[in-house]
C-alpha cells in the first residue's frame, strides 16, 4: 500500500515577483511528470493550452483525453493531475483571483467545472497570435511593462472564456430558473462545508426554499438537497482518495460531527462505504 499525504498537496502561486500572473510556453519533454502526475490543488486559476501533441488529464476522478489544439481550465482547488503527454508544446497561464477581471471571474464560477475544449482553427489562430503578443511583452523592461503584460493576458483569457461560453451556452438566453441555479451553484461552492440546509441558500438568493427547489428541478432535474449532497460527496472522495485523513476527520472537515450519519450518507450516495472507496483507490 502506497503512502498518501495527510493533506491534498496545494500549490500556491509560484512567483511573487510576477505580481499574480504568469504565462509560459514550454515543450512536453520539459514537463516534470513526476510532480504534475501527483494529484494536487492550486490556489490560482490555470489555463493549459495544448498547441501540439496529445495527453490525458484527470480532474476530480474524470480522465480527459486531449488532442491539440485544445484548452483546459482548472479552477482553484480542483484536484487534478497530468497522466500522460506525447510530443508537442503547450502554453500555461496562471493567474490569481485578485488579478483576474471581476467579470471574467464571475463567468468562470458559472461555467466551472468545464471539460477540455477543442479549438477550431480560426479560434486557435487568434489564441496563438495573442500568446505571441503576451510572450513578447514579457521581454520588454520599461515603464508600464507589467500593466501592458497584464492587459495582454487579460485579452487572451477573455477570448478563451468566450470560447467556453460559445461551446456551452444555449442559443436562447437563459430563463430565470437557469440564472438562479447558476447563482446557487456559485454560493454552494463557497459554503457547502458549512451550510447543508436548502433554506440557507434560498434566503441568500432572496427567494423561498420551495421556489429554489422548483428552479433546481426545472434546470437540472434534481432537488437542492441533491446538489448539496453531491458537492459534499465529491469533496469526501477527494479527501479519501488523495489524503490519509481518517473518515472521522474527513466527516468533521465537511461539517459532520455525527460520524455515523456521514458514513450512512456516503454509503447511500456511492453504494459503498468510505473505507471501501478508499481501498479501491489503492488498487
Amino acid at each position: 500500500m502506497s503512502l498518501k499525504p495527510q493533506f491534498i498537496p496545494l500549490n500556491t502561486f509560484p512567483d511573487v515577483e510576477s505580481k499574480g500572473i504568469i504565462i509560459e510556453r514550454s515543450a512536453v519533454e520539459d514537463l516534470e511528470l513526476e510532480r504534475i502526475g501527483t494529484a494536487h490543488r492550486d490556489n490560482y486559476h490555470l489555463f493549459f493550452i495544448l498547441e501540439q501533441g496529445s495527453g490525458i488529464f484527470e480532474v476530480d476522478f474524470r480522465q480527459h483525453p486531449i488532442v491539440s489544439p485544445s484548452v483546459i481550465y482548472i479552477q482553484p482547488y480542483q484536484v487534478h493531475r497530468g497522466i500522460s503527454f506525447k510530443d508537442g508544446r503547450f502554453t500555461i497561464i496562471l493567474i490569481n483571483g485578485e488579478n483576474l477581471d471581476p467579470d471574467y471571474l464571475d463567468v468562470l464560477k458559472k461555467i466551472a467545472p468545464a471539460a477540455p475544449l477543442l479549438l477550431q482553427p480560426e479560434s486557435f489562430e487568434v489564441i496563438s497570435d495573442a500568446i505571441a503578443v503576451c510572450l513578447r511583452m514579457k521581454t520588454f523592461k520599461r515603464k508600464l511593462s507589467y500593466s501592458i503584460l497584464k492587459n495582454s493576458c487579460h485579452a487572451l483569457i477573455g477570448f478563451i472564456i468566450s470560447e467556453f461560453l460559445n461551446d456551452s451556452s444555449p442559443i436562447d438566453p437563459p430563463d430565470r430558473s437557469a440564472v438562479i441555479m447558476s447563482n446557487f451553484k456559485c454560493l454552494l461552492e463557497e459554503k457547502f462545508a458549512l451550510e447543508k440546509n436548502p433554506g440557507y441558500y434560498a434566503e441568500q438568493l432572496n427567494i423561498s426554499t420551495a421556489y429554489l427547489n422548483e428552479c433546481a428541478k426545472k434546470a437540472t432535474g434534481y432537488t437542492v438537497s441533491n446538489h448539496i449532497q453531491e458537492r459534499i460527496i465529491l469533496e469526501a472522495k477527494r479527501l479519501l482518495f488523495h489524503s490519509s485523513k481518517s473518515v472521522k476527520e474527513i466527516a468533521s472537515q465537511l461539517g459532520y460531527e455525527d460520524y455515523s450519519y456521514f458514513s450512512r450518507l456516503f454509503n447511500k450516495s456511492t453504494g459503498m462505504t468510505a473505507l471501501t472507496f478508499r481501498k479501491k483507490s489503492f488498487e
